[in-house]
């Protein structure tokens, strides 16, 4: 059942992603409005990804919230992962990029106009929504459903080979920026795996996203579609430096990577211990054992008995002491 639903959830995202991408195109032609048109197409994706989803899992079992079915739980530290989430991803790019800077050959280009400050805005809303849309395919409900099936580790495996199978149909992908996407895969995996949400994978992946293509003014995933102030060309050694398809395609970029794995698993000890724990079940031998008949028999008894009650009295009979007789009628109030 669960493999079934991963297909299914699998077809409707290619599905979701065609409708998305021609609505999109729709209302750009007919509201003039073609510069908004990545945004509405992420925006559309997303929608039809979530409510999709919750309507697959839906038919299939009867219940689930659109959030739990698309690991997006409401909770206190949501705000935190993604903050931390986007944190390291700025960190993994910077460390991936300064060898670029020292050994490759960039070429920086700003436009510091407001035209210029309104593009890169929107390019930044777009990609944010943009990978959300991307966790929630790869990371989210199709994901969840395959670690139900085959296991984490497989499901890892198997949805990061995925992952890199889809960067290698760009033009400007090779084999080596197919493995880096791989290492990749297995990272945002992890973040996920380390607090069954998205809030951490999904920050972490639009801070890379966004840093590269807005911030840097480097191709992201082989696209130079997102607008910046800073256009970036480089020259010298592609796995230096990635060439056409950006930090994705360099080396530098793998070590960063596996770098970011320990960092990742160190920073997150908390999170894991809060929400990967197996719930501790009570077990062993019952300790409600019966009592005795007799014991019952006798209490069954006392409950039906009438109560007798002892009251304290003044003795009427004369000591057996003469002394103490006598001190008592010395010291009676009828002597005095």
């Amino acid at each position: 059942m669960e493999f079934a639903l991963f297909l299914t959830g699998g077809l409707w995202a290619m599905a979701a992603r065609t409708a998305a991408d021609h609505s999109a195109d729709g209302f750009a032609v007919h509201f003039h409005i073609d510069l908004y048109e990545p945004l509405l197409a992420a925006a559309f994706l997303v929608f039809l990804l979530l409510t999709g989803f919750a309507a697959i899992h839906w038919i299939a079992t009867h219940g689930a919230t659109m959030r739990g079915v698309n690991a997006l739980p409401l909770r206190s530290t949501a705000v935190r992962e993604w903050g931390l989430g986007a944190a390291i991803g700025w960190a993994l790019l910077v460390a991936a990029t300064l060898p670029m800077m020292l050994f490759g050959d960039l070429h920086p280009h700003f436009w510091f106009q407001p035209r210029g400050f309104g593009l890169a805005l929107l390019s930044v809303l777009t990609l944010l929504v943009l990978t959300l849309a991307q966790e929630a395919v790869f990371r989210g409900y199709l994901f969840g459903r395959l670690i139900r099936a085959i296991g984490p580790t497989l499901a890892t495996l198997l949805m990061s080979c995925i992952y890199a199978t889809v960067s290698s149909f760009h033009p400007q992908s090779t084999p080596r920026n197919v493995f880096v996407m791989f290492l990749m895969s297995l990272l945002f995996s992890m973040a996920y795996l380390r607090t069954h949400a998205l809030w951490l994978p999904w920050g972490l992946h639009f801070a890379w996203s966004a840093c590269t293509a807005v911030l840097f003014g480097l191709p992201l995933g082989g696209s130079i579609a997102f607008n910046s102030i800073v256009d970036t060309s480089s020259s010298g050694f592609d796995w230096v430096t990635g060439g056409l398809y950006g930090p994705e395609g360099s080396l530098f970029t793998a070590v960063a990577v596996l770098v970011g794995m320990g960092i990742l698993y160190a920073l997150t000890r908390d999170l894991a211990w809060a929400y990967t724990q197996p719930v501790i079940v009570a077990a062993g031998y019952p300790m409600d054992v019966a009592p005795p008949a007799e014991h019952i028999k006798m209490e069954q008894a006392a409950a039906v008995a009438p109560l007798v009650q002892i009251l304290s009295t003044t003795p009427s009979a004369s000591s057996t002491m003469p002394i103490i007789d006598e001190h008592l009628r010395s010291n009676s109030p009828s002597d005095t």
